[in-house]
């Protein structure tokens, strides 16, 4: 997954860069948010951390920029503003939530996989890797134009997988992105989803190591 921080206080922006990156996510940072706008156009991002006080141009008119495009990648707000009024200005500027500064990170945290799990990026509806495709919005996966039928676990691991490429995850990171924290499964949930999805892959076709092992450190998708 791969996340953009547009925060112009470098202190806040470090703090979040390196909390998320432990998290073993890709993050981007912008300091203003006219840079922000040229890296959302020339990227794709499942989720944006936007301050709403930027050089430049507000987060409230990069929201409203984002919005007036039809591009639903999730925006969550965060500002040192705790009003109401300023609460509804960034959720009516298209915010999909709103958090206060000074914030507990574990609580930003939480907020952040909820995000992420709800989905909406910029990612497009059918994707793949190889003769592997994928539809996320009819959930569909196909090799080679055969169909493979997946349980709703296996199909969000292997979305995971194909989004990240041969980027390596780890089972601690896919079982932070893939579960909720009060139904977190042991590391051989991961093990054992990874077997059956290799187990249907290998039924229509594909390779024994479509999906690799990268021993000691986790997965990651074959190089085409």
């Amino acid at each position: 997954m791969r996340i953009l921080v547009v925060e112009d206080d470098v202190q806040i922006a470090d703090m979040l860069t390196e909390a998320l990156t432990n998290r073993h996510y890709q993050v981007d940072v912008a300091h203003d948010g006219e840079i922000a706008w040229n890296w959302i156009e020339a990227f794709e991002y499942n989720l944006i951390l936007l301050d709403i006080t930027l050089p430049r141009m507000s987060g409230i008119r990069l929201c409203q920029q984002l919005r007036d495009r039809n591009w639903g990648i999730p925006v969550l707000m965060l500002t040192a503003r705790d009003t109401i009024a300023d609460k509804i200005i960034g959720l009516d500027a298209g915010a999909d939530d709103y958090m206060v500064k000074p914030f507990d990170l574990d609580e930003l945290m939480a907020r952040v996989r909820a995000l992420l799990r709800r989905g909406g990026s910029a990612t497009k509806p059918s994707f793949g890797w190889g003769d592997l495709r994928l539809n996320s919005v009819t959930y569909e996966v196909t090799y080679r134009n055969q169909p493979i039928t997946l349980t709703p676990k296996e199909y969000a691991l292997l979305e995971l997988l194909v989004l990240n490429g041969r980027r390596v995850l780890g089972r601690l990171g896919i079982i932070e992105r893939l579960w909720t924290i009060d139904d977190s499964p042991t590391e051989e949930a991961v093990k054992f989803h990874i077997k059956t999805l290799r187990q249907k892959l290998r039924a229509v076709g594909a390779s024994e190591d479509f999906i690799e092992t990268v021993h000691g450190l986790g997965y990651r998708m074959k190089q085409l």
